[in-house]
């Protein structure tokens, strides 16, 4: 018993720690700690082998991919690449659907392998701009760019490579297309359902006298003339989508070959344009590197985090407890990710832990129940995408504050577009999987 209050502490507490500003690199290993002391565990070994195994162990399997996914997207962020393509989507699809525009953006930005906590500083600038010429208020600014950024592009749609829909073919032996069907359905679901509330929102903050307005700080918008053409920057991202999904090649390989691609083809096009689109890829590259550090680091502590916990005697009873609930195994993985990504603020956290620790239990569910591994795959990866979109995730507090837009103000309806929407699409993937279809 006292075990599995520690859990339910330790979960709870890097929630309360975040909220104070407090770092996850070491509020994760204190928590370790009180549920190893809670749990009857030798603390020193729990700390030193289980919590840094668990750490070093997702370093050293995702580590290339945080770098080269951070570079690859800092290298668009810095020549303009990520906002060359979002304003040739914008024009494609017309400056008059100002929110249609802004998801569709972010999800193409999202599907070529930028990560979202790059996409808001490429796209916050434009998005701007639209927002004052169809007057919507920029509280809803945070909740559309995560939309395109975090929700379809990240976990439904088939073939992205993004870490939170790669994480489960280490363990199911499934691809990036895994569940096509369920994806794209569930992708239809998270992009019409955030577009459909964020647009009444827009009308009903209008109607109350609550326009756009201006912030104290405007944007830098960098001209058109100064900008590389969009096709230098989604000819990359297709590269890397054809070799992870046709040529089944390594997430690194797909990431590096886009990597040089793009820089083969800012600088042809710089030279015969007469510009320089990157003043110092070294530099680029640093800041590349030191994102991904960051990134992977705190979803690294979340992971040793996990490896503690699932050595006690109350995760054990909570592991029976939760694979018991009757109904589809579906609901059982769902509920298991959904809460340790809530619990960390992290999507690929949550999700990593919990197939650290359940993957087995989820493969033998899938023989009995004859539910292929592919929905397993497809359920997991979208589930993780709900109950992480908490006030305390990074991705939340990073928006919000490069926006200018305080918690009262904004986090409703990212709640409500990157949570609650998600997790209808959850439901609904359930739904398909358990009645055979993939």
């Amino acid at each position: 018993m006292l075990s599995l209050v520690g859990i339910i502490v330790g979960l709870a507490l890097p929630i309360f720690l975040a909220f104070r500003g407090k770092s996850l690199l070491w509020a994760a290993p204190v928590c370790a700690l009180l549920v190893a002391f809670t749990g009857g565990l030798d603390m020193f070994t729990a700390y030193t082998q289980n919590y840094m195994e668990g750490m070093v162990g997702f370093v050293k399997e995702w580590f290339p991919a945080f770098m080269l996914g951070a570079i690859f997207g800092q290298i668009m962020q810095d020549s303009g690449g990520a906002v060359s393509l979002t304003k040739a989507v914008v024009k494609l699809v017309g400056r008059d659907k100002a929110i249609f525009a802004s998801v569709l953006c972010g999800g193409v930005l999202a599907y070529g392998g930028i990560s979202g906590f790059v996409i808001i500083f490429s796209m916050y600038p434009i998005v701007l701009g639209l927002f004052k010429e169809a007057d919507i208020t920029r509280r809803l600014i945070p909740a559309t760019i995560m939309t395109g950024a975090f929700t379809f592009a990240m976990s439904a749609m088939p073939g992205t490579p993004t870490i939170q829909n790669l994480i489960p073919t280490e363990y199911f032996g499934t691809t990036a297309t895994a569940a096509p069907v369920i994806g794209i359905v569930c992708t239809i679901i998270m992009f019409v359902g955030p577009v459909l509330w964020l647009s009444w929102r827009a009308k009903k903050f209008r109607a109350a006298g609550e326009g756009y307005d201006e912030p104290d700080e405007m944007p830098e918008e960098v001209p058109d003339d100064k900008l590389p053409p969009a096709w230098c920057c989604f000819i990359p991202f297709v590269v890397i989508v054809i070799l992870l999904n046709v040529f089944k090649m390594n997430i690194v390989v797909c990431l590096l070959a886009g990597i040089l691609l793009s820089l083969v083809f800012l600088f042809l096009m710089g030279k015969v344009r007469g510009s320089v689109y990157l003043t110092n890829v070294g530099e680029t590259c640093n800041k590349g590197c030191q994102s991904a550090v960051s990134a992977i680091m705190n979803t690294a502590a979340a992971v040793g985090f996990g490896s503690v916990v699932k050595i006690t005697p109350g995760f054990a009873f909570l592991s029976e407890l939760v694979l018991g609930i009757g109904g589809s195994p579906l609901i059982a993985e769902s509920i298991a990710i959904n809460v340790l990504a809530g619990a960390t603020g992290s999507a690929s956290g949550g999700l990593q832990i919990a197939l650290d620790a359940l993957a087995d239990n989820f493969i033998q569910m899938s023989q009995t129940s004859g539910i292929p591994l592919a929905v397993f795959h497809r359920v997991g990866s979208i589930a993780c995408g709900g109950l992480n979109t908490m006030p305390h995730d990074g991705a939340v507090v990073t928006y919000l504050s490069y926006c200018k837009i305080s918690h009262k103000r904004g986090y409703f309806d990212m709640f409500i577009v990157a949570g609650a929407i998600p997790i209808l699409a959850n439901i609904v993937a359930i739904i398909l999987g358990t009645i055979g279809i993939v």
